[in-house]
């Protein structure tokens, strides 16, 4: 061990050298940390910031309970009233397109178109009307037959007189170039036939014939037969009906009405309204 050295005053005094080096350093530390904090500033909104999120990071959270929701202020609430209403004058037109609308516009074109057809069919009717009452002119004119239209249908009115005998339905023979005549008309069309006998409101019974449906019947199927004598008219397009005094033209009250409601009627209902097969209808 080498010996002390007697120039070191330490040495003198009995204390190692290295001893008095380290507290003087730590002094000067001291010295120097303190200097730089008197000259540090420290900004407490940053600080307090930084140490919210550094809680938060951490999941460090404070529940704030609030009683009472915030409510907003409106202006207008406040400044702004309704003013009274007026109804106006003008008319407002609105377009809707509801189903039952279509539904109701699809049902007028259908009937207006119908209408149109209806209207259309009534004046071919009365042309062809008007070509019978022409080749009829003289019969109409002696009272014997009449020829009107009702609606789409031609009617051919057979009088009692001249065609019958009172109480008989037997066909007078000098009827029969008229009923040719007829004949020929019929042909000419299309449809259904209608032949109808009527009579007056007397009560009838003789050995013939029970009632006036009878004779009424009796009549319109002398007529029929009368079409379709010469097989120029299908038996499948006549009908055969008896009305008796069910449907008088004018009331039963005089003698002249009684004899213009003893008629048979020919129906021409024009088109396709065969009905298949020929009928004798008696109404009772």
């Amino acid at each position: 061990m080498a010996e002390e050295s007697e120039d070191c005053p330490p040495c003198k005094a009995g204390s190692p050298a290295w001893v008095m080096t380290f507290a003087d350093l730590m002094s000067l530390l001291m010295c120097f940390f303190v200097l730089l904090l008197s000259f540090a500033t420290m900004d407490v909104k940053k600080f307090r910031d930084m140490a919210g999120s550094m809680k938060d990071a951490f999941g460090v959270q404070r529940e704030v309970r609030a009683h009472d929701l915030p409510m907003g202020t409106s202006v207008i609430a406040q400044h702004f009233s309704p003013a009274t209403t007026k109804p106006t004058l003008v008319d407002d037109v609105k377009q809707s397109t509801t189903e039952k609308e279509h539904l109701d516009m699809a049902d007028v074109d259908k009937k207006r178109i119908e209408k149109e057809l209806a209207e259309q069919r009534e004046k071919e009717a009365e042309k062809e009307a008007e070509k019978i009452r022409e080749s009829l002119k003289d019969e109409i004119k002696k009272g014997l037959v009449a020829v009107q239209l009702q609606g789409e249908r031609i009617v051919i009115r057979i009088q009692e007189k001249g065609s019958f005998q009172s109480g008989s339905a037997v066909l007078n023979s000098s009827f029969s170039p008229i009923m040719d005549k007829i004949t020929m008309a019929v042909r000419a069309q299309s449809g259904e036939v209608i032949v109808a006998g009527h009579t007056d409101d007397i009560p009838i019974n003789t050995e013939w014939y029970r009632s006036n449906w009878e004779l009424s019947s009796a009549r319109a199927v002398t007529v029929a037969h009368g079409i379709l004598s010469d097989g120029s008219v299908s038996p499948d397009r006549v009908v055969v009906e008896g009305h008796a005094d069910t449907e008088p033209l004018v009331p039963n009250d005089s003698r002249a009405n009684r004899a213009t409601n003893r008629r048979v009627e020919i129906v021409l209902v024009r088109g396709d309204g065969g009905n298949g097969k020929s009928t004798i209808q008696v109404i009772r």
